[in-house]
């Protein structure tokens, strides 16, 4: 199963041995420590390969939980587990209450900036390596480490904002701390990146892994960094602002030119599976490189959350060690999702009779990504059966992200109790249209925008609606928002596409970012937590709402360790840290 997987994987250990890249101030500063030097090691393409998936490793890294989890884990529709509990880590960050000094942070700040520096490494090494220029293999090479640095850049951005930012490898000490880099100039940086390397790199085929960058995955990183680019950002002044209305035209007018680009190329698409058969196929190992664009990838021994971190909650078999592996594993269920959004999705009802013969109405789901996205049970351990039981929770206090699950790992592949093998899908064709729809109507096509969202809704076996009426009608459950209310056509969409991009991402790590950049984050958290059953008990689970403030959650705070070593940040965190 996923040989291509174990390949890189165990590439990467080598390539993390030779580069050894760490911390921002740190990487800036030092050699690789290795028995190689840079002159040594670029010596040929294979060579060259392995210091590439150096970068993709450091995914894997950042990706099991930090920074696939933690940092979206704050919005309207997925929170923290464990209440009021502080832990210096995830809960405060999904909570709002973090401080710089939160040890989570600091990991992330660490690894996206090491992740930054192996590209840099490899991008300026191998470009120097003699006959690159005639030789396409080192060419993809590069095109991969752009697209790696980019993604680094872009999260560095839209986590901290304006922060240090090179795009050379050095190793004098004098250049390991630099001040702030404004974001427009790194945006330019980002969106070069990925124009190059979408001109290398070739478009994906029924034979391509997901695990490794493609042109569908540099074209559609692009169109999420054009959008958020377009959108808001919070500022050194501590108020949010967007760019002004002519340079957010061309920026969505860019989003339709990748759009168009996918179009032409044609392999994309949904997955023919269906929706279900999507996520069990990610739990069951299944590379898809149709609907999923771009994975980070994860194989034992070493695994990520995936299924576990982030899925039911599973409790651990009471078996000898040796048996365990007979059965789930454990899933700990860090996260848990807003409960009101299970009622969103299109359902309908039929009358049946209970076991006294009384009649009862009962929901449909229509929509089949319900009972995908959210869970509503867990899986108890009873030691008479020597078996997992399943457990329903009516109340919805306790339900769970449903897109990554134990139970859907083939029977007998538990290889470890705490982990699992299971990849993070960071790009797919879903979002990719939904991101086109979004743009088409931002420029005035909003009829374009309508029929792309139907062809999203299509494939979930939702019904086809082509005004924000009829999306209303047929989910008569959604709340009144208060924003996008103008009347105008293009609010009329912008609110159906904040239900829809919800309906179809919850949990994949864009939703909080969406919100940002709409600048309603602070309202749609207020509007989630006034009423939630999550809050229902005798205390409270979802806390973001309580202790979201805007003008200072909207990012990150630099972490405590780097604002003490690097002289050049003058001391000035993100407002109101």
């Amino acid at each position: 199963m996923k040989t291509i997987k174990n390949t890189y994987l165990i590439l990467a250990l080598l390539a993390a041995g030779n580069l050894c890249l760490t911390a921002c101030e740190d990487t800036l500063a030092e050699n690789p420590d290795s028995y190689y030097t840079r002159k040594d090691f670029f010596v040929d393409a294979a060579h060259a390969e392995m210091a590439v998936t150096g970068i993709y490793n450091m995914l894997y890294v950042l990706y099991k939980d930090i920074d696939g989890q933690n940092t979206a884990a704050s919005d309207d529709i997925i929170f923290p587990s464990g209440g009021a509990s502080t832990d210096n880590g995830r809960r405060d960050m999904g909570h709002y209450t973090l401080f710089t000094s939160n040890k989570s942070l600091e990991t992330l700040w660490n690894g996206k900036y090491e992740q930054l520096n192996r590209a840099n490494y490899c991008i300026q090494n191998i470009e120097s390596m003699k006959g690159y220029s005639q030789n396409e293999e080192l060419q993809k090479l590069v095109s991969e480490a752009k697209f790696l640095r980019a993604q680094a850049a872009f999260d560095l951005v839209r986590y901290w904002g304006d922060v240090p930012f090179k795009t050379h490898y050095s190793d004098s000490y004098e250049d390991a701390y630099m001040p702030r880099t404004g974001r427009e100039e790194i945006y330019d940086q980002i969106v070069q990146d990925l124009d190059d390397a979408k001109e290398i790199l070739s478009w994906a085929d029924a034979s391509s892994s997901p695990e490794k960058v493609t042109q569908g995955a540099v074209r559609a990183l692009l169109m999420r960094v054009l959008l958020t680019r377009a959108g808001y950002s919070l500022q050194m002044d501590g108020k949010l602002a967007r760019p002004d209305d002519a340079l957010r035209k061309e920026y969505f007018e860019s989003v339709i030119d990748e759009w168009e680009a996918f179009e032409e190329n044609g392999y994309h698409g949904f997955y023919e599976g269906g929706y279900e058969a999507l996520f069990k196929g990610f739990s069951e190992g299944v590379l898809n490189s149709r609907e999923s664009l771009f994975e980070v990838a994860f194989c034992y021994p070493y695994g990520g959350g995936w299924g576990c971190g982030i899925g039911p909650k599973v409790a651990a078999p009471n078996v000898a060690v040796g048996e365990a592996s007979k059965y789930m594993g454990r899933g700990n269920a860090y996260y848990l999702a807003v409960p009101e959004w299970r009622g969103f999705y299109e359902c309908a009802t039929a009358e049946t009779t209970d076991e006294k013969g009384k009649a009862v109405t009962e929901e449909i789901p229509v929509d089949q990504r319900r009972d995908v996205t959210i869970c509503t049970y867990q899986y108890t351990w009873d030691d008479a059966l020597m078996n997992h039981v399943k457990k329903e929770d009516t109340r919805g206090r306790n339900w769970y992200p449903g897109k990554w699950r134990r139970e859907w790992i083939p029977s007998g592949n538990t290889k470890d109790l705490n982990s699992t093998d299971i990849n993070y899908c960071m790009l797919r064709y879903a979002d990719v249209v939904l991101m086109a729809a979004e743009a088409y109507n931002e420029t005035g096509n909003t009829g374009k925008a309508w029929e792309l969202l139907g062809k999203v809704r299509e494939r979930a076996g939702a019904t086809q609606v082509k005004t924000l009426a009829a999306y209303r009608e047929v989910q008569p459950n959604l709340y009144d928002l208060p924003y996008f209310n103008s009347g105008s056509a293009q609010d009329d969409f912008r609110t159906a596409l904040y239900w829809e991009r919800g309906l179809e991402l919850a949990f994949e790590g864009q939703r909080k970012y969406d919100l940002i950049r709409w600048g309603i984050l602070a309202e749609a958290l207020q509007l989630f937590g006034k009423d939630t059953a999550a809050n229902s008990g005798s205390s409270k689970l979802y806390l973001a709402p309580d202790n979201f403030v805007p003008g200072k959650h909207e990012l990150l705070p630099i972490p405590l360790d780097e604002m003490q070593v690097n002289h050049m940040l003058g001391g000035i965190n993100n407002p109101g840290y």
